[in-house]
């Protein structure tokens, strides 16, 4: 999608499926399953949609997908199936990773950082050789020493050789990344979250990451099991809500299945949602 004088595309490292309700916290199944119908494991479908972004100089990718280091046992646990790859997807779009200047990782669980990084030559090294990575340093702090509720979210060779390259920029707090894209830390889902802020010639698009993952998420009180600080999700959410509303902005779902980006507006109170991809 054209945005301004930038280019904005989903792109896609496949699919991968989560307990249905850790996805909806205390939301019961009789409410979510309608929308997100689970499998026989209670497992619903999600999407793995990282975000390219076109500048007049620079390709940025925001997220990278849960990559492909998974032994088959994980791939059962998590139903992941990557078709496409992240690789495929920016080869349609006529792009390598040597094309990438700039990764931005909203945060370092395994389903947004797990493409940051491959093995060549038996050695897991940074997939994007050529760009930039930029995350929370409170992100990387809390990666690097998490606890018993944490731990499983992370793996560090997601993250680890990244840094080993000199490739990771550890910012605090909000920050431009460059003219017309911006990140914003928001806590909520864990305390250290960024998401993006893409402006030109008038017109917004925000990358929501795992603050509002799906379009059935919209919804105020669905609110994922998995966030460490839910009252701090449900504020975020509704300010972004409200402003995108007012505003008109173009809203990029990372995990949702079917639609990648839309439109919301408020009506009687609660969000409607205008597909557009």
């Amino acid at each position: 999608m054209i945005l301004g004088d930038f280019e904005i595309h989903p792109v896609s490292d496949g699919h991968f499926r989560l307990d249905g309700g850790a996805m909806f916290g205390v939301v019961p199944r009789t409410l979510w399953e309608k929308t997100n119908p689970p499998d026989d494991k209670n497992r619903i479908l999600l999407g793995l949609n990282p975000l390219l972004i076109k500048t007049p100089d620079l390709n940025i990718i925001v997220d990278t997908g849960i990559g492909p280091r998974w032994d088959e046992k994980n791939k059962a646990i998590y139903g992941i199936d990557r078709k496409p790859t992240l690789h495929e997807s920016l080869e349609k779009l006529g792009i390598t990773e040597d094309d990438i200047d700039i990764v931005i990782n909203t945060h370092l669980h395994f389903d947004h950082a797990g493409g940051n990084t491959v093995i060549r030559d038996g050695k897991t090294v940074p997939a994007f050789k050529s760009a930039k990575y930029v995350v929370q340093k409170g992100e990387w702090d809390d990666a690097m020493d998490p606890n018993e509720r944490t731990r499983a979210s992370y793996r560090p060779e997601d993250f680890v050789p990244v840094k080993e390259a000199g490739l990771f920029e550890l910012i605090e707090g909000d920050k431009v990344i460059t003219e017309g894209v911006k990140v914003f830390r928001t806590g909520g889902h864990n305390r250290n979250i960024q998401l993006v802020r893409v402006d030109s010639k008038g017109e917004t698009a925000v990358f929501l990451g795992d603050m509002i993952p799906t379009v059935s998420h919209l919804n105020y009180p669905y609110i994922m099991g998995y966030d460490l600080f839910p009252v701090e999700t449900l504020k975020v959410k509704k300010e972004i809500i409200e402003k995108a509303s007012e505003g008109r902005w173009l809203l990029a779902f990372e995990h949702d299945p079917d639609s990648r980006m839309g439109y919301v507006t408020i009506k009687d109170g609660k969000p409607e949602f205008e597909k557009v991809l």
